[in-house]
């Protein structure tokens, strides 16, 4: 079975990444763990590191993010190891538009089944933002597991 594990470091991510590791697979599982970022000045401006010149401020939050994203696909792939010792696991990151980049990175890899998190947005807020996980819903070739966090967890 080919999976791919979409992740963006969040909560809701995370709780994917737990639920992923709890599941039973068949051998000769492969797990494919991504994480997509976009042109952090845009989308993180917490990213941007004070002081520097203004040339650098690009290059130094792409390289950031790039390492946030990196770290966020390495600490999953532990997790997953670690409770599934027979899976085969690969982490990649990916610049490019979440929507988009997550489903050609599954049919790039023949994946029989894609696991993101739900963001939990509200319906205002989904109309307004558009969401990832719904969107994958519709336009994947294959399964989507979209995985939510538990009513208990979430923070009110």
């Amino acid at each position: 079975m080919k999976i791919l594990l979409a992740i963006d470091g969040s909560e809701y991510s995370n709780t994917a990444v737990e639920e992923l590791s709890r599941m039973p697979f068949p051998s000769n599982t492969e797990v494919r763990i991504i994480s997509v970022f976009e042109n952090p000045l845009l989308t993180a401006p917490g990213a941007v590191p004070i002081g520097g010149t203004l040339g650098n401020y690009y290059e130094e939050a792409v390289s950031n993010a790039k390492k946030m994203a990196e770290d966020i696909v390495q600490n999953a792939s532990q997790v997953l190891q670690k409770k599934n010792a027979d899976v085969s696991v690969t982490t990649d990151v990916v610049n490019g538009l979440p929507k988009i980049t997550i489903l050609e990175e599954a049919e790039a890899m023949g994946a029989e089944l894609i696991v993101v998190g739900s963001h939990g947005h509200g319906a205002f807020k989904r109309f307004l933002l558009g969401s990832v996980s719904q969107s994958i819903s519709v336009h994947a070739d294959c399964s989507v597991l979209i995985v939510r966090k538990p009513a208990s967890e979430i923070e009110k």
